[in-house]
């Protein structure tokens, strides 16, 4: 049985499982990088097959808590491009397989190399056992709502200069050198950038999906203490005031979104939890 040796990194792995043209792709172990590649290279493409993740369940957790990959991810589901189930069981190594080739990732130490093989008979073999356990396999349901649909409530309920604010806090946050921020963070650093609601704000937050009213304000007092932001209280016809989010430090006062999330961002790092 002939292999070839591909380009040593995951996305030249998963360029290669897509090469071969198939309408399906079962993406059996796959590492946490792995799977944060295979988000990123499926999102915003429709030239992909559909892909069919079978994965442990701990390294799905453990990607799933990042929000940017997570509401990727939901994105990929909610479009029926994505399904996740989890794996029962150990597999030796990372395997792309379609039903017209067997891509494994080797990994030793920092290095991954990409062996790839199309002999008919073993990839039969190996996609049919692998189809199968993916059939048994107990779902995995992602929590986090999906981004596009984030995206939308906000401009609709928030505001689009809030949404785009909130894109651009996002891109800050994302990759191993980003600002190391939440997403309910995020969403109050934006609507205190744009004069929101508490209650505005929280209540989006709530019924998206992103957190409880009751973590927005948790998280809200936090951010007041440090005077990351502040509060003005707008009377209402009928009940208590509502308080109006405000930026606490002229330090924020006119950053853009990304020098907002660096400096909210180091102003929370120096002070504990």
């Amino acid at each position: 049985m002939a292999s070839n040796l591909l380009a040593a990194d995951v996305k030249a792995a998963l360029e290669a499982a897509f090469a071969g043209g198939d309408d399906e792709l079962l993406v059996v172990d796959p590492s946490a990088e792995t799977i944060v590649s295979l988000v990123e290279t499926a999102v915003g493409r429709d030239d992909l097959p559909e892909l069919s993740m079978l994965a442990d369940e701990r390294t799905l957790k453990d990607v799933m808590d990042d929000f940017v990959v997570a509401s990727r991810a939901a994105d990929l589901v909610a479009d029926g491009a994505l399904d996740l189930r989890v794996l029962d069981g150990e597999v030796d190594n990372a395997l792309f397989v379609s039903p017209s080739r067997v891509v494994a990732l080797v990994t030793a130490g920092d290095d991954v190399a990409a062996l790839s093989t199309d002999d008919g008979e073993f990839v039969d073999q190996v996609y049919e056992s692998h189809r199968g356990a993916f059939e048994d396999a107990e779902p995995y349901t992602l929590r986090t709502p999906a981004i596009s649909r984030v995206r939308e409530t906000m401009a609709s309920e928030i505001g689009e200069e809030a949404r785009a604010d909130f894109d651009a806090v996002l891109d800050a946050t994302e990759g191993g050198d980003g600002t190391d921020l939440d997403e309910v963070t995020v969403s109050l650093l934006v609507a205190a950038k744009n004069d929101v609601l508490l209650y505005d704000i929280s209540k989006w937050g709530e019924d998206v999906g992103i957190a409880s009213k009751a973590t927005f304000s948790r998280t809200k007092t936090r951010l007041e203490d440090l005077g990351i932001i502040d509060t003005e209280k707008v009377p209402i016809d009928v009940g208590r005031p509502r308080l109006r989010l405000k930026l606490g430090d002229e330090r924020l006062e006119g950053a853009d979104a990304a020098d907002l999330a660096a400096e909210a961002a180091e102003m929370l790092a120096a002070t504990p939890a």
